[in-house]
């Protein structure tokens, strides 16, 4: 088992590494301990006054940018004013079991900001990604299931936690089929993901809000249970600076994968369905209007072109 911790990270001064959602928990504990280390850290956040407030609690060179990962529009933005090699894309932003929302471009909350806005974000900015895409998943995938014919909550009753986890499971998918396309195309770029265990962030926020007999009991536990920012960061870090293989997922090794130092960990069955991610792919290139941008050694494209006027599924 490893015993990675935060001394040591190795020094990455010439890096530059990019943390969306580094505002708060596990984002900003992973954005500080990075620019502690030398690297070049962008917080690339929805809200730049509490950006640049996480941004002054840390060591280091950082640079605070706007990006609204629940509007393409954006995430495009973004990629657009970033034009500066980066070395490292950790897509940490999330949320976790909100009331039915809708993105900016009509996508279930959950689904178009966990998956497809980090989907988006990853494409555009490959051509200037140097050594890896880091995604944040959670165990909660293991309950997770794709709907591709309802993946936005259109036809069924919303429950947020199956949506959750539906978004969770795709960002695993995700990371499948970015790595099967990053071979195919002879890159050096390798994708991995990870997740932080039992973490007291902000996502737990919304359990707060439960009106249930049980949310006392519930948000004890959890505060016994539950590791700190920092540690649930450490993951993240790991998946992100460590020696792990290509398409590797880290997490917690204690027990149930719930707090403990980072190791490499299994996913559920679900999470190594090579063609349902090769299937999601496809769909999510037609919804969020990218494709994979790199091509194969003989020149040609690795993904399709995406789709015109494809309805919501």
């Amino acid at each position: 088992m490893t015993t990675f911790t935060e001394a040591q990270i190795p020094a990455l001064t010439g890096r530059t590494i990019v943390v969306t959602g580094a505002n708060s928990g596990i984002g900003r504990a992973a954005a500080g301990m990075l620019a502690a280390k030398g690297a070049h850290v962008v917080l690339a956040v929805r809200d730049l006054s509490k950006g640049r407030a996480a941004a002054a609690t840390m060591t280091g060179d950082v640079d605070v940018r706007r990006l609204d990962l629940a509007d393409l529009a954006s995430v495009r933005e973004f990629a657009e004013r970033s034009a500066e090699p980066i070395d490292v894309l950790i897509n940490n932003a999330g949320l976790m079991i909100p009331p039915l929302g809708r993105t900016a471009d009509g996508f279930e909350l959950q689904f178009g900001t966990n998956h497809l806005g980090h989907f988006a974000l990853t494409n555009l900015l490959l051509p200037r990604i140097r050594e890896r895409v880091v995604t944040v998943s959670s165990t909660g995938h293991r309950t997770g299931a794709i709907d591709l014919d309802d993946l936005n909550w259109k036809r069924r009753p919303y429950r947020a936690f199956p949506a959750y986890a539906q978004s969770k499971l795709a960002n695993l998918l995700f990371t499948l089929e970015l790595q099967h396309r990053l071979t195919e195309a002879g890159s050096p770029v390798i994708a991995t993901a990870a997740h932080p265990g039992l973490a007291a962030t902000n996502l737990l926020g919304h359990l707060e809000n439960e009106q249930s007999p049980l949310r006392r009991l519930r948000t004890t536990l959890i505060g016994l249970l539950a590791q700190s920012e920092e540690a649930g960061a450490l993951p993240v870090v790991y998946a992100a600076v460590a020696d792990v293989p290509a398409g590797s997922y880290a997490g917690p090794g204690g027990f149930l994968q719930g707090r403990g130092a980072p190791k490499l960990v299994g996913r559920s069955r679900a999470a190594r369905d090579n063609a349902v991610a090769r299937r999601l792919w496809t769909v999510s290139e037609e919804l969020a209007g990218v494709t994979f941008p790199l091509t194969t050694a003989s020149g040609g494209r690795t993904g399709s072109p995406p789709g015109h006027g494809r309805q919501i599924p």
